[in-house]
């Protein structure tokens, strides 16, 4: 109203007055008010900046997605460097914006795989972020007011591999040409969407609970450590619409029909021989049938929960297909789940977290949050049939494929239990050592190995002395006699 009584008082003030007419003259009409030149409406300012950046949206073999733009709502310096992240490729880096502020560049070039590698990562760090109350995740080093960031070497050394460290406060990933191909045919594991979120989870669950990377936890801790980052990858993709939409018209909504989100790192496994990706999260495998390896336990706790997926979107779709489209029912069921799982890991135990142990916290949470009973039926069902936990309510209607999936009440026998044991406490995935010689890079690191699961559950940033502290331990006493 303020701007309104200014205007009209204006428009008073700037009306012209004419003088009375002499007798035998006419009235001259006034002269009409003057035109105020045309003002713009303002459009309210984002508080900061962002940037686009091209990345690849899932692996550079999955051609249906290829290399698209993705936005970060966030300052990045040229490097690209944030506050978390910087990414380091000598002779390249850093790598400046455009003169849009954009990190956009041709896919396959080193500036693009400095670029994507770290908008992955960056993308990783924030979903979980999201699901931590909006407050940052450090860093395992990241204490006492330690605010050092992450360094991330896309073409970090030749090699099959990738992995997260520590000591090196690093994440790097390797390339290599394969088998019987040409010298040009290169794989870059920094291009590969799963890959870089793979070892980003590592990084992220190193930070929330920094004693289960250590060799002496049992088997189903290290498989928690890689199921971790391969749901990263798998929740990461379905946290943008693009893939779920592209998901969800490629499998008609049937996430067990075969697709790019359950098949992890597809370049990556074809280039060693295997016919699909490095791995397969819609598998079923069960306990009994993995001993103690670690890279295969963890494929079976990640089929639960990809089960548990599956199952909570085919009963919400059931339930809201009529109001929602059916993409984005998918990416609010994941986004949900994904927070399941990282609220169940935070509570569960700083050494030696069994599958039991998350699985318990889920049903636990899901109680709290108010879910419907079916979620935690699936949730039990699935941990059950995979030999995980044991069966409190019966498995018939799910191994006949009877279960009554639109009833949010259902549980099978009216028991909403939320508590759970292990199938089998005396399995090699409770009571062996770990077999880590078919993990990632980061499993096989010796420092995971060689340093004491006390001093890595100490958080803190570790030296080459921590790694060496025992045979330096023995040169000490050998030189001082």
């Amino acid at each position: 109203m303020t701007i309104h009584r200014q205007e009209i008082r204006s428009q008073r003030e700037t009306r012209v007055q004419v003088p009375a007419p002499r007798p035998g003259t006419e009235p001259q009409a006034a002269a009409p008010p003057a035109q105020s030149a045309a003002r713009p409406v303002p459009i309210p300012a984002p508080p900061r900046t962002g940037h686009r950046v091209l990345v690849y949206k899932q692996d550079p073999s999955v051609t249906e997605l290829g290399a698209r733009l993705a936005f970060l709502p966030f300052v990045v310096l040229n490097g690209p460097a944030d506050a978390r992240v910087r990414i380091e490729l000598p002779g390249v880096t850093p790598v400046a914006r455009n003169v849009s502020g954009d990190f956009v560049f041709d896919a396959g070039t080193p500036e693009f795989d400095c670029a994507h590698t770290f908008a992955v990562v960056r993308q990783a760090m924030a979903m979980f972020e999201r699901h931590n109350g909006g407050e940052p995740i450090p860093f395992a080093w990241n204490t006492d007011g330690n605010t050092e960031p992450i360094t991330v070497f896309p073409h970090a050394a030749t090699g099959a591999n990738a992995f997260y460290s520590r000591t090196a406060q690093a994440l790097k990933f390797l390339f290599f040409t394969p088998q019987g191909a040409s010298a040009e045919t290169v794989v870059h594991t920094c291009r590969s969407f799963d890959i870089v979120a793979h070892e980003t989870g590592h990084a992220l669950l190193d930070g929330l609970k920094p004693g289960w990377l250590s060799a002496g936890n049992p088997p189903q801790t290290g498989g928690l450590h890689e199921s971790f980052g391969d749901l990263t990858a798998i929740f990461l993709a379905l946290a943008q619409p693009d893939q779920a939409d592209a998901l969800v018209a490629l499998t008609k909504g049937n996430l067990h029909d075969k697709s790019f989100l359950a098949d992890l790192a597809e370049e990556f496994g074809k280039a060693l021989g295997m016919p699909a990706g490095l791995r397969n999260a819609d598998n079923d495998l069960k306990l009994s049938e993995v001993g103690n390896e670690v890279h295969a336990i963890s494929q079976v706790f990640t089929g639960a929960v990809y089960d548990v997926l599956a199952d909570v979107y085919a009963f919400e779709m059931n339930r809201q297909r009529r109001t929602k489209d059916p993409a984005l029912v998918l990416i609010e069921v994941a986004s949900a789940l994904c927070g399941l799982v990282f609220e169940a890991i935070v509570a569960s135990p700083a050494r030696g977290a069994r599958y039991a142990d998350v699985a318990n916290e889920m049903l636990r949470i899901s109680a709290d949050r108010g879910n419907p009973a079916i979620y935690r039926t699936f949730i039990r069902n699935r941990f059950a049939v995979r030999e995980i936990t044991t069966a409190v309510t019966p498995l018939d209607d799910l191994m006949s494929g009877q279960m009554r999936m639109a009833d949010a009440a259902y549980t099978g026998n009216g028991q909403d239990a939320t508590e759970v044991e292990p199938f089998d406490e005396r399995s090699a995935s409770l009571r062996a050592e770990q077999d880590r010689s078919r993990c990632c890079g980061t499993m096989q690191m010796p420092e995971y190995e060689l340093v004491a699961p006390e001093r890595l559950a100490e958080r803190g940033a570790l030296e080459d002395d921590d790694i060496l502290r025992e045979d330096i331990e023995a040169l000490r006493r050998a030189f001082g006699k």
